[in-house]
Formats: C-alpha cells, structure tokens, sequence
C-alpha cells in the first residue's frame, strides 16, 4: 500500500521547520545575498536545531536517532522555501557526517565523528563538482595513484560548500578505473583553496575551488577503508537533496506570485483573472506537486537501502527543469517588478539557474 501522507513526526518536523524558516531564514536572506556571504552567528544559531548531530550513533556523542531521508527531504524544502543558500550551509557538514556514519570505518567514525556533536558549528563539506562544460561526476578528472600503503590525490574541485572553513574534505576521484572518495584534511601539504567564489545565484554560500597537487594520503583517508565506499549512494543523496531544495524554491516563487497577481490590476481587474497569469500559476501548482512526489520516492527508496539511483535521476532532473521554469515566469508574472531588487523572484531566479547544474552541495 503506498502512502502519500507524512506521519505525525514529519508534520510536527514540517511545522517546525516552515516556522524557522519564517522567522529565522527569510528575514536574512536578501542582505545575505547582497553582501555575499553568511550572516553573523547564522551557523551556529542553525547548528543548535541539530540537523547533523542529532543523527549520528549514540557511540560517537551524537543524538542516536535513526536518520530519515524522508524526513530530511522535508526539512530541506521547508528551509530552502526561506532561502536555498542558507539551507544548503546549515545542511553542509551533513555531506561528509553521513557519509562516514554509513560507509567508514570504525576508526574514521571514532576520529572524526565526535567533532560534529560539539556545541559549536563545525564544517565539513564533499568535491565533487570540477570545472569544464563536460563534467560527469561518475567520471571525474580528480583521480588517486597508489603510493606505498597510501595514495597521492591529483586534480581540481569546484563549487566546494564551506570550502573556506571545513577541516576535512571528502573528494571524489578516479581510482583504479573506478570511482572512490577520500576524507583530505584542507591543511594537507599540496592542498590550495581559492578565495570564495563569485556566483549567479546562492551568492550568500560560500564555495571555493580546491586545487589537489599530488596531496599525499595514508590508507586511512579512503572512505570504507580497503572495501572502499558506494559513491552511487552518496551521489544519490545529494541528488534527491538538491531536488528538496528546488522544490523548496520554487514553493516560494509560487506563494508570492498568487497574492501579488491577486493584488496587482491591470485595465481594471486583478491579473490573476487573466488567462494567461492564471494557467501559469496553475501550471506552477502542478510542476510543485510532481516534483515532491518525485522527491519522496527517491527519498523512500534510500531509506529503504534500495538503488535509488533512477529515482534521485528523476528526481533531480524534472526539479531542475521545472524550478527554472516556476521561476522564470514567477518573473514574468511579476513584469517589470520580477527584475529589481524590491521584491525576491530575482534572487529565486538566480538561484534556480545555479541549483540546476550543481552536485554533490546537500545531502538528507
């Protein structure tokens, strides 16, 4: 029997979220785009909801609760419908948190589990995505040679979240023919990290490119040890995040533009009456409902342990396309006013255009 509806915890998590992001995310997030960079004390005022800690084993000085990729779906879109940066940096020191909880070793679990339980923010962040118009992150440049007992790690990142202030990195590489990830410690000899990036869109998150010279690792580095990690998961997850993220967006592009459409007159009505102002925002009614189905099953299928590596293709995929065009015509809808600063859609649009060709940035 398939369910459509959330259980009574994810509604008390929704509510939660969708007030927290009301009150504490929204208000921040035009001069956080403004000025390029987190607001002050955002990071450790998130931190205290504990999104990252509260899901780690008991064993390492976290929460112990059983980690929900449905639950966390959730949370994605309501923090991501009061601003898609803010919600992806509250969220990075998930993509390597999780990933060590599920596919490292005992030892990686013991040394660096610990440090994401803390009462302060503590940022870890993935590499994934690499400069060039053909990048595929099932086949990166980045690769990884054997050395002794250890490796040396050779190649570029880009679009690195938190990049500036993350201890350890996760970074994906080319092993052997196949695809690997190895936890790079950002003050390892060889390792060089830009100064922020200058973006289109989620301006107020700050990434970095990474440059990798042949930064040697000793076999502990490899995520999962000898056995070494599934990468398809990992990529699976951050796929499905980022599909909440755009539903969360473009969420937020919809239930601005129908109260404006409502308000805003045009030869002497309201130009929600217009035919072609209200198929939009149907058409943004539906697209929504669509992709949070598309969400939830790939969520469910990992929580499941199943291959979701189809669904968060889907997934990821339709929220990309449809959130871009939710908020194209969230300007449209708008007119002149969707272009100028005075009113968000601008900001959305930038971020819908950014979030549409990005991997590897969140995780549920």
């Amino acid at each position: 029997m398939i369910s459509f509806g959330m259980t009574e915890e994810q509604e008390v998590v929704r509510e939660a979220m969708r007030d927290y992001a009301e009150q504490a995310v929204r208000p921040l997030a035009r001069e956080a785009d403004e000025s390029s960079e987190l607001p002050s004390d955002f990071l450790d005022q998130v931190w205290e909801l504990g999104l990252t800690s509260t899901q780690i084993p008991e064993a390492y000085g976290g929460g112990g609760e059983e980690r929900s990729p449905i639950t966390n779906a959730i949370v994605l879109e309501e923090l991501a419908h009061g601003d898609a940066a803010l919600a992806i940096a509250a969220l990075a020191p998930s993509l390597l948190a999780n990933a060590i909880v599920d596919q490292g070793t005992e030892t990686q679990k013991q040394t660096l589990l610990p440090a994401f339980c803390g009462e302060r923010f503590h940022a870890g962040s993935l590499a994934v995505v690499e400069p060039g118009a053909f990048f595929d992150p099932r086949t990166p440049k980045t690769k990884v040679e054997p050395k002794g007992e250890g490796f040396v790690l050779s190649g570029v990142k880009s679009f690195v979240p938190l990049g500036d202030r993350a201890e350890n990195i996760l970074v994906t590489a080319r092993n052997n023919g196949g695809l690997d990830a190895f936890i790079v410690p950002c003050a390892a000899e060889g390792v060089t990290i830009s100064q922020n990036e200058k973006n289109l869109g989620l301006r107020a998150l700050p990434t970095s490119t990474i440059e990798l010279e042949r930064v040697e690792l000793g076999p502990e580095a490899r995520l999962g040890g000898d056995a070494g990690c599934d990468m398809a998961r990992i990529l699976n997850a951050s796929r499905t995040a980022l599909a909440a993220v755009m539903l969360g967006l473009s969420r937020a592009v919809l239930e601005y533009c129908v109260p404006y459409a409502k308000d805003r007159e045009a030869f002497d009505e309201p130009i929600a009456k217009k035919q072609s102002i209200a198929f939009r925002l149907s058409q943004m009614h539906i697209d929504i409902e669509a992709t949070r189905w598309l969400v939830w099953k790939a969520a469910s299928q990992l929580e499941q342990g199943l291959d979701a590596t189809r669904a968060a293709h889907f997934a990821y995929g339709y929220a990309a396309e449809k959130a871009m065009w939710i908020a194209d015509n969230g300007v449209q809808v708008l007119g002149g006013h969707g272009f100028i600063r005075e009113h968000p859609v601008e900001l959305w649009f930038r971020g819908a255009r950014t979030l549409s060709v990005l991997e590897g940035t969140v995780t549920v």
